[in-house]
């Protein structure tokens, strides 16, 4: 099993999750955005260690060496860069990394003969839907930004993949908000710089990183005004992953599932659940609503359970739990506390 991406926050908890499911993992990662600790820590809670090679998924050779020196039966791809605000800064960054870079990991597979693969998408595919809750047949609309096109044009590439050849066999897991962490503390979210998203940005603030929250609108047409989303506990996306896998042995084409709990939280909601968790106050502030978000979106994971039998078992309580464990734990993330 390859696992493109595998020393991110997302991939990381996905190798846990193999290994211990007794999977052989090799990942592959350039170390842009991850840190090895990471798979270091992995290596702690189970007892095994996945393979690692540094390197980029936009290099061939590399790609070529590695289907024909290792048993790959399947990849799990994550490699990718994923802020929303760079992405409008960087846009031909985004696209060759994410478009062109997934391109070439596809050219390297069937190559090689491997036509299993798992995509890691995302939810921006939908654009402003018309309705909640967001099912797989809503169309595709139009995102907001870089990160979200990038996304869509590797799952319509892929589409055309599978058209062309029918030995593929293709997952595209629509994430919504990845929250949390391994319950264990040891390994979670480590942005880089000031985060991009909701909670490593609120647990930030609790642990004395970061003075105060943004929150970015508060006249929507929501329950109090803020934006709503549907946040799911990482453990949850990393399970879906393993059912996802565990399907396309019996499914050809291109199967679209989203990964989410069906339930929304606003912004103030998932504010006062984490001073809950950590008894901790989280000062922020209104600003205004910013360009491209939408008041909600959460997602209907009916046909996940249906298709793969699996459902997000984590509630909000044990997200915010675990994610401020990670965080008081690991003030600075996996570097050291000297850094």
């Amino acid at each position: 099993m390859l696992v493109t991406g595998g020393a991110g926050y997302i991939g990381s908890h996905v190798v846990l999750a193999l290994l211990e499911a007794g999977q052989d993992v090799l990942v592959l990662d350039n170390l842009s955005n991850s840190s090895l600790e990471s798979l270091a820590r992995v290596e702690r809670l189970c007892g095994r260690a996945p393979r690692f090679v540094e390197g980029d998924i936009r290099d061939r050779a590399l790609l070529d060496r590695l289907f024909a020196e290792q048993r790959i039966g399947a990849v799990m791809h994550f490699a990718g860069l994923k802020a929303v605000g760079e992405s409008v800064q960087q846009p031909l960054r985004y696209y060759e990394n994410n478009v062109a870079g997934s391109v070439t990991l596809c050219q390297a597979m069937a190559a090689a003969g491997v036509f299993r693969l798992v995509f890691s998408s995302s939810a921006t595919v939908y654009g402003e839907p018309p309705q909640m809750p967001i099912r797989e047949d809503f169309p595709t609309g139009t995102p907001t930004n870089p990160y979200g096109r990038s996304k869509l044009m590797v799952e319509e590439i892929l589409r055309d993949l599978s058209l062309s050849e029918p030995r593929w066999n293709i997952a595209l897991l629509r994430y919504f908000n990845p929250v949390g962490a391994h319950p264990s503390g040891l390994i979670g979210e480590d942005p880089q710089g000031i985060p991009n998203n909701l909670l490593p940005y609120i647990s930030q603030v609790a642990v004395g990183k970061l003075k105060e929250l943004a929150v970015f609108g508060d006249d929507y047409p929501t329950v109090d005004g803020t934006g709503v989303r549907d946040y799911i506990h990482v453990m949850d996306l990393a399970d879906g992953h393993l059912k996802a896998l565990a399907a396309l042995a019996e499914r050809n084409g291109v199967n679209v599932w989203n990964l989410g709990t069906g339930t929304g939280y606003s912004v103030l909601q998932m504010i006062h659940a984490f001073e809950q968790a950590s008894g901790r106050s989280v000062p922020y502030r209104i600003a205004p609503r910013r360009a491209g978000d939408i008041a909600e979106c959460w997602a209907d994971p009916a046909l996940a359970e249906q298709e793969l039998g699996w459902k997000a078992r984590r509630g909000l309580a044990e997200m915010m739990a675990d994610t401020w464990r990670w965080q008081s734990n690991n003030p600075d993330g996996y570097r050291p506390a000297s850094a």
